[in-house]
């Protein structure tokens, strides 16, 4: 009988954190990390072990950020992944829990977010759709004050990480699932739209609808791909997985200009 071993290379809480350190990441910054753990290998403690290999490379003053985004909390008339019948449309809307910091789970981020939104310490920011979560001395400040109507925008956790200077850390994860490129959507011309969702208001539960800024990840790799040849992109190898390490700042600035050049927003095309 064949013997099927686990994918190479093998990966250590220590392993990680060094190749981390060799891609430039440091002691006491704050930096935005979308993942994921199947890239990079087999991992000894799983994604327990990469949240604590970035948090030894961060540090006591370092600040480690991830999306928790929980997108099943939305108007089931638009899922597609699965679809649901249109008679059962209404009593989702009235049944569906509403969002919780503390006990909705995320969905489509990866399994490392999961692990740093039930850290110790973590706090969570407001959106039922697109919250982040933080661990660090600044991330009460960078969650706290998630708008209903702003997914990404102005009034989300992109912005404050943009004021402090955050870094970017794609970890096995490609540009498609790069959420800074939504702050730029925000800065441009772009089509609104109706938002619904469930959340506890001092009443009680309420499914609510707000209007926001309609957001898609559509060609967010070409956006990537022009992104790196232009700008400073630090790329390397953790475990087996390619990273990518880079400046919040620059990719939001040369986003705006992309998007409005290479994916337009008309009125015809709402």
């Amino acid at each position: 009988m064949s013997v099927t071993y686990p994918a190479d290379p093998m990966c250590t809480r220590d392993s990680l954190a060094a190749e981390l350190r060799a891609l430039g990441l440091r002691s006491g910054e704050t930096i935005l990390v979308h993942s994921s753990l199947s890239s990079l290998g087999w991992v000894c403690g799983g994604p327990v072990a990469v949240v604590l290999a970035l948090l030894d490379v961060l540090g006591d003053d370092g600040t480690l950020v991830v999306p928790t985004h929980s997108g099943d909390i939305s108007d089931p008339e638009g899922w597609q992944n699965p679809p649901v019948p249109e008679a059962w449309w209404a009593d989702i809307r009235a049944s569906m829990p509403p969002y919780d910091p503390h006990t909705t789970p995320t969905r489509g981020v990866g399994v490392i977010p999961e692990i740093v939104r039930n850290w110790p310490g973590a706090v969570r920011s407001a959106h039922p759709q697109t919250s982040f979560a933080a661990v660090g001395p600044h991330a009460a400040a960078i969650v706290d004050s998630h708008a209903l109507d702003c997914q990404l925008g102005e009034r989300s956790p992109l912005a404050r990480l943009e004021e402090v200077g955050t870094r970017i850390l794609l970890l096995g994860a490609g540009f498609e699932s790069c959420t800074a490129f939504h702050l730029a959507e925000y800065r441009i011309p772009a089509p609104q739209t109706n938002n619904s969702f469930a959340v506890m208001t001092p009443q009680g539960r309420s499914w609510i609808t707000v209007r926001d800024t309609s957001i898609t990840a559509d060609r967010f790799g070409d956006l990537g791909m022009a992104f790196e040849k232009e700008c400073p992109v630090v790329p390397g190898k953790v475990g087996a997985a390619e990273a990518r390490f880079f400046s919040l700042t620059d990719a939001v600035a040369y986003a705006v200009a992309w998007l409005a050049e290479q994916r337009p927003y008309t009125a015809a095309s709402t």
